[in-house]
């Protein structure tokens, strides 16, 4: 498939295996960074296998394109392209590699310079590999993903690990650069807190939406009040990505609370 030109720039690590000061200047502006750790390829390709198997077994716990009924979605899981698979869950208990990778300190170091603390992953969150299939993936609305997360401050970041290519062709993720410092009065998203794409009051931050193209092993760190969607893949072969939450240290979640409920990782720095 044919990329378009990324709207996005890959910043490399120093050879101290941090992050340049320009870079932490542009998260903190721009509310996202790409980045292109020394992943080792054993590990990415690890997790291409694990994927590939339990998709194909359909091993538990599994979410499916029908589930969730977005734009483009199965109607049902007994319609055509009803067993799409949209989300395998709980990626950290399917196989080692997923925690070794969390170890990395070229992903430690990274978080921790913009978490400006000690490095925790809830696993109540995301911990998982996203699937966007062709033919049956649906449209994913412009969100937060602080919408569902109880925290007392909305401070976390998201790593998304980029298995394969993304581009726009097969439904690559859009953001919108800075809605992390800006502020929205709740009429201005829907029911199930998507940004409402049909508001005048809306367009003008809409336009500034961008793709964010990645080859394989770059990881997209984006805030969690950074506004992002994806579209449906429309090549012939599937798209995946590791996607984990990480907060700071000074930041746990609120008791008794969903983002509470399951045990976390303490990655340090």
């Amino acid at each position: 498939m044919t990329r378009t030109l990324s709207a996005s720039s890959c910043v490399t690590l120093t050879p101290e295996g941090e992050l340049p000061a320009e870079a932490v200047a542009q998260f903190y502006r721009d509310g996202y960074l790409v980045v292109r750790p020394p992943t080792p390829a054993r590990i990415l390709d690890r997790m291409r296998l694990v994927t590939f198997r339990d998709m194909r077994e359909f091993t538990e716990p599994v979410e499916f394109e029908a589930d969730l009924s977005y734009p483009g979605a199965p109607e049902s899981k007994e319609a055509a392209g009803g067993q799409t698979t949209r989300r395998l869950k709980f990626a950290l208990g399917r196989d080692p590699v997923f925690a070794e990778w969390l170890a990395q300190p070229s992903l430690v170091r990274p978080l921790s310079q913009l978490l400006q603390d000690d490095v925790v992953c809830p696993l109540a969150h995301h911990n998982c590999v996203m699937t966007k299939m062709p033919r049956f993936s649906s449209e994913t609305g412009w969100h937060q993903d602080i919408r569902y997360w109880s925290f007392p401050k909305p401070d976390l970041i998201t790593a998304w690990l980029a298995l394969g290519e993304e581009c726009v062709g097969n439904g690559c993720l859009w953001v919108i650069p800075g809605t992390h410092r800006e502020s929205f009065t709740p009429e201005r998203f829907d029911e199930e807190k998507f940004l409402r794409t049909d508001l005048a009051e809306n367009q003008p931050t809409l336009a500034r939406k961008i793709p964010v193209e990645l080859d394989p092993g770059d990881v997209l760190f984006f805030h969690c009040l950074t506004f992002h969607s994806a579209g449906q893949n429309q090549s012939e072969a599937g798209k995946f990505s590791v996607v984990f939450t990480f907060r700071a240290a000074d930041n746990p979640p609120i008791p008794g609370s969903r983002s509470a409920a399951m045990p976390e990782l303490s990655l340090g720095k």
